[in-house]
């Protein structure tokens, strides 16, 4: 009987297109559950797939630094996201939860209409 071999899965191997980048993005955000360390750790998927000395030049950020922010152990700050986001050529967006109501939009008519006579 032959013995198998097997290799460590590594998903930066499989994202080549910005399309696939931004669908695992999107993946990993909806799976996070409020964990910024995951999302760190996705950014770093993305960041190696498309070169890590390239994003770190783009986001202006040293290789070590980036590393480490991204390496999943730890919540980089939200402005080295910002800049990660930025330099991977991807964008954050917003979106409601589907099914639930916005805040109420009625308000007190007192509220906020008083005015200083001058």
């Amino acid at each position: 009987m032959s013995k198998t071999t097997t290799t460590r899965y590594d998903v930066a191997e499989h994202l080549r297109t910005p399309e696939e980048m931004a669908a695992y993005l999107e993946a990993c955000l909806e799976e996070a559950d409020g964990d910024a360390a995951f999302i760190a750790k996705a950014l770093g998927d993305i960041a190696r797939a498309k070169g890590m000395a390239q994003v770190a030049k783009d986001a202006g950020l040293s290789r070590e630094s980036l590393y480490k922010a991204l390496s999943g152990e730890r919540s980089p700050d939200f402005d080295t996201i910002l800049k990660v986001v930025g330099a991977l050529g991807l964008k954050l967006h917003a979106e409601a939860p589907r099914g639930r109501l916005g805040p109420s939009t009625s308000r007190s008519s007192s509220r906020g209409t008083k005015r200083r006579a001058a």
